[in-house]
């Protein structure tokens, strides 16, 4: 039978995501030297789980759920280069100083691209290492975060002033202006979607351009002391083997992975989502629950071909607050720890579900608004509110609980 989570006169303004899940044999995030990365806390070594790393799992889940994309890119002019050359047929070279000049064209600073110089080049022999800049390649200093369709406007902006970039100088220095108008170029760069309003976005070279971001991720952490693995491998040289005339391998190496079972956690600011997508409750409710959904089924991709790390969560609990997100990281500040054979998750589950119920009890009953869990194998969890067979129905709960709605329901 279904739950109903009751309408409440209090605002709901935060939405918590605690997530269980044991991970196998995997390095779902690598730093600078391919290691595991790890935090210690707690005095013990844990794995660790960048909150960029897990934001941007999520992302590519979440654009592919409302079906809109927003790109992040330095490289922005190539892309209009392409759009101008491929889709609407303008000759690559002036295809290229068109993109040059929209990438010149907005308040953010540039440089130019540069490859190794060319053995008879102008100028002479080539000198080792010597680099020369590329003509019409500009790369903004800092990242654009647009809506993929700001691709489109920038290119039509480009075909609005054709005439100028054809008789336009190209773009070779930093100090070069473009023809192209700065307002308008940095109109497009202002746009948002779906994406932008839930993320965010930090551009502060562009005015009122910056969108400060709904959306919480912590750092993910094991619940439990780990150690890191070197795993050696070799190669097998196909050739070799068949014709049986050499020994040894054809590729040795070796990697760093871990295992164990992580507390992931985000959160969601109502208040913060209504803001930036101004009186749209509709939008709101779409944005949040496809953002639910996809935070929880989301995995980082790092060594995916080599360990195929794909597990579900152990147990997931959505909790609507009033005023403060609540995160239960401190319930794992002392490891966890398991008898041989027993495993981490089941201690895991229980370590959480006893600080909810003493962080609920200390900080008082009426900040929590509604509350609901789901899990595999978990079936007597206790102190995280109602029980619900799947994402599906926990997430549209959630929704329920934190927008006041009845059952049938739908904000618009």
């Amino acid at each position: 039978m279904e739950k109903t989570v009751s309408a409440t006169p209090r605002p709901a303004r935060f939405i918590d995501i605690h997530v269980l899940q044991s991970v196998p044999f995997a390095n779902l995030n690598r730093d600078d030297t391919n290691s595991v990365k790890t935090v210690q806390y707690g005095n013990a070594q844990r794995t660790r789980v960048s909150s960029q790393s897990w934001k941007r799992a999520a992302r590519e889940k979440f654009q592919e759920e409302i079906g809109e994309r927003a790109l992040r890119t330095r490289r922005i002019g190539e892309r209009v280069t392409r759009e101008l050359a491929e889709t609407r047929g303008w000759p690559l070279p002036l295809a290229e100083r068109g993109g040059a000049h929209v990438a010149a064209g907005s308040s953010i600073k540039f440089e130019l691209a540069k490859e190794k110089q060319k053995e008879g080049a102008e100028g002479g022999a080539a000198k080792k290492d010597a680099k020369v800049v590329v003509p019409n390649k500009v790369f903004t200093n800092a990242l654009v975060y647009v809506p993929e369709t700001a691709v489109r406007e920038l290119a039509d902006i480009a075909e609005e002033h054709r005439e100028k970039l054809e008789s336009a100088k190209d773009i070779k220095k930093p100090a070069d202006k473009s023809v192209l108008p700065q307002p308008t170029i940095d109109g497009v760069l202002k746009a948002r979607n779906g994406v932008i309003n839930l993320f965010g976005r930090m551009l502060a070279e562009v005015d009122d351009a910056g969108v400060d971001g709904a959306v919480q991720v912590a750092h993910a952490m094991t619940t439990h002391e780990t150690d890191v693995e070197f795993d050696y491998f070799s190669a097998v040289d196909d050739i070799s083997q068949e014709w049986n005339d050499a020994t040894g391998s054809g590729h040795m190496g070796h990697g760093q992975y871990s295992a164990g079972t992580f507390y992931r956690f985000a959160t969601i600011d109502l208040e913060e989502l209504a803001g930036n997508l101004g009186d749209d409750p509709a939008s709101v409710r779409e944005l949040t629950g496809a953002f639910l959904a996809t935070f929880v089924e989301s995995l980082p991709g790092a060594k995916k071909n080599s360990t195929a790390p794909y597990t579900p969560p152990g147990l997931i609990h959505l909790a609507v607050r009033a005023d403060r997100p609540l995160s239960f990281a401190a319930a794992f500040e002392k490891p966890v720890t398991s008898s041989r054979g027993e495993g981490f998750e089941e201690p895991s589950v229980a370590r959480l579900t006893a600080y909810a119920a003493q962080a609920n009890k200390m900080l008082g009953s009426r900040r929590l608004l509604a509350s609901g869990w789901t899990s595999i194998g978990h079936e007597d969890a206790q102190h995280v509110g109602d029980r619900y067979d799947g994402i599906e129905e926990l997430v549209e709960a959630t929704l329920r609980g934190a927008l006041g709605e009845k059952t049938g329901e739908v904000s618009s």
